[in-house]
């Protein structure tokens, strides 16, 4: 743990429930053992699937989950010894060791699911008829989406033994972010810390640390530019072996949702930025007493607002309040993040910036890194990553293979819980000037998430359909970033020439190309969730949302909703949950 003077005793996650050190005895028997089960279940089943009854097949399935379970463990550890400092060389050196083991030994298992997405659907359907095999159908029906995508054996073992280097340029970008330094007067800061400091209650502290941030990733943007550009050849190459008809294919077919939908989504947000942040930042300005903002003064507190500091005791018990008076259960299973140090809190030199909920496996526990700094969206970030925890910790009970969520349905939780305690904490504030304050941040956060991260995912779009021409160049890139941010954000935000460089320090277009919908997709629905809560129109909600929490990815979004009366597939759906930001400014500008 780590005592500062204004924000408590921050915790530090305790790993040893994965395992005790990186040279533990432990973990080399795990890895060792499943080096041995994955050969032996080569052995056993390469070839032979289509000849199995049920219920062997069934128990192959078992000990296929079985196996990854124990993999995925390693992996979990190392990923978040990483995490705790991206620029120590030994932890990297060890992060990548476990990688290529993982890599190695998942190659002997490889063939799996290959054959059996070329069993025959009356084959299959036979096997299922055994009550053991049923058990895993909705695992079954998503890995066999992507047999129109399947190639050979042969090729998809050379692409698995590759993405190991693959992987490498995530860990390039990784590991730069994290031993770039910014500096700032006589201080020389982190990026989180940079970050943080645009918004800052001092106006010239927020201009200082933006240019500072624009100054040192444009010295740097033509290694980001180089990164970008050779994943994104290395997509285009995948995609066309694989046939997707476009970029964005692949993730909306992982997430299980339909190209139609996301694109409605898209388009229902662009088509409200005139209503939405353009709206909001013409009276932000307002209220700043200016024409234009600056962009480093996009998240700025109100000139009005007291700039409150929660430590971390009051942030805790904020975010478990809010859990508690939706539901009980929730809080307890909450509650054990902060009892068990499962959390990374502070902020230091090194340390993975941002904020994330790793699952590991099943069979232990999820742990979350936030870079806590007392402000109330670190609150908000806090209550986030928490809801991706509980989500996590309840959808366990699936199994290994079935545990996991589609990203889209994966954000629901995390901003369901952002703002329970979002509308806690308004319910709570009496004084109209911190109650402003707070809807205004709610606001300036659902723009951050839905507005902005739709533009990202524009942005995405350009940057990948026009490295199908050819190599971009940093400048290139920067031109697209600054089209879609202008048109995104509004007239009424002015920026300066450094901001240009921007787009280099986001990790998911260098992790998870495309994932950025999923935050708008989540606010939106839970938006819309959240309005059928407020209005009791459902019976037992907060029994209902915990058991759709615990499904995990048994069912797609059309059942997952259907409890709540909720299609996102009807684009009338989306509009919904963007009136729900729209109400909130109207709010704002009542006041």
């Amino acid at each position: 743990m780590t005592v500062t003077e204004n924000l408590g005793i921050l915790p530090e996650w305790d790993l040893s429930d994965l395992y005790p050190a990186p040279d533990s005895p432990e973990l080399e028997n795990d890895l060792m053992a499943a080096e041995t089960a994955a050969g032996a279940f080569n052995r056993t089943y390469a070839g032979k699937l289509a000849e199995l009854d049920g219920d062997t097949f069934a128990a192959a399935i078992a000990e296929y989950e079985r196996i990854g379970e124990v993999m995925y463990r390693a992996a979990s550890y190392a990923q978040l010894l990483y995490a705790g400092d991206q620029t120590d060389p030994e932890r990297g050196r060890f992060y990548q060791g476990i990688q290529e083991r993982v890599t190695l030994i998942s190659s002997h298992t490889l063939f799996f699911t290959l054959e059996l997405n070329r069993l025959d659907d009356d084959v299959l359907a036979a096997k299922l008829s055994s009550p053991k095999a049923k058990r895993y159908a909705p695992w079954l029906r998503d890995v066999r989406m992507f047999r129109p995508h399947q190639l050979s054996d042969e090729l998809e073992q050379l692409l698995h033994d590759q993405s190991v280097t693959h992987g490498a340029w995530s860990r390039l970008f990784d590991e730069t972010m994290a031993r770039l330094r910014f500096p700032m007067g006589d201080k020389v800061l982190t990026s989180a810390e940079a970050l943080h400091l645009m918004s800052d209650r001092d106006p010239a502290t927020r201009k200082a640390a933006a240019q500072s941030l624009g100054k040192v990733l444009g010295e740097n943007a033509p290694l980001f530019s180089l990164i970008t550009n050779t994943l994104a050849k290395s997509k285009e190459i995948d995609d066309k072996w694989r046939k997707y008809p476009r970029p964005q294919s692949f993730r909306n077919l992982s997430n299980q949702v339909e190209d139609e939908v996301v694109d409605a989504l898209a388009a229902a947000v662009r088509g409200c930025y005139s209503q939405l942040s353009h709206r909001y930042y013409k009276l932000k300005a307002k209220w700043f007493g200016v024409e234009r903002l600056d962009y480093w003064d996009r998240n700025a507190p109100l000139p009005t607002d007291a700039d409150r500091t929660f430590n971390w005791d009051q942030a805790r018990d904020s975010v478990l309040g809010a859990y508690g008076a939706f539901s009980p259960d929730m809080a307890v299973v909450g509650k054990r993040f902060f009892d068990n140090n499962w959390i990374d809190a502070p902020v230091r030199p090194g340390k993975s910036p941002g904020a994330f909920a790793h699952p590991t496996v099943t069979t232990v526990h999820p742990y979350l890194l936030v870079n806590f700094q007392g402000k109330t969206r670190d609150v908000m970030t806090l209550a986030h990553e928490l809801g991706h925890g509980v989500h996590q910790v309840l959808a366990g009970v699936q199994g290994g293979l079935m545990a996991d969520t589609p990203l889209t349905l994966a954000e629901t939780a995390s901003v369901f819980g952002e703002m329970l305690t979002f509308q806690s904490m308004l319910a709570a504030e009496t004084d109209p000037v911190r109650r402003k304050a707070l809807l205004a941040g709610k606001v300036e956060d659902m723009l951050n998430t839905v507005v902005r991260q739709i533009a990202f995912y524009q942005f995405e779009s350009l940057v990948h359909d026009e490295r199908r021409r050819g190599e971009l160049p940093a400048e290139r890139i920067a031109e697209l970033w600054m089209s879609v941010q202008t048109d995104s954000l509004g007239p009424a935000l002015r920026f300066d020439d450094e901001y240009k460089w921007f787009w280099t320090y986001i990790p998911h277009f260098v992790h998870s190309p495309f994932y950025v919908y999923a935050y708008a997709f989540g606010d939106c629905l839970v938006n819309s969730l959240y309005s059928v809560y407020r209005a009791g129109t459902v019976p037992d909600f907060p029994v209902k949302y915990l058991d759709m929490l615990r499904s995990g990815g048994v069912h797609r979004h059309k059942e997952l909703l259907a409890p709540f009366g909720l299609d996102a597939s009807d684009p009338e759906f989306w509009r919904k949950g963007l009136d729900v930001v729209l109400g909130f400014i109207d709010e704002l500008e009542a006041m």
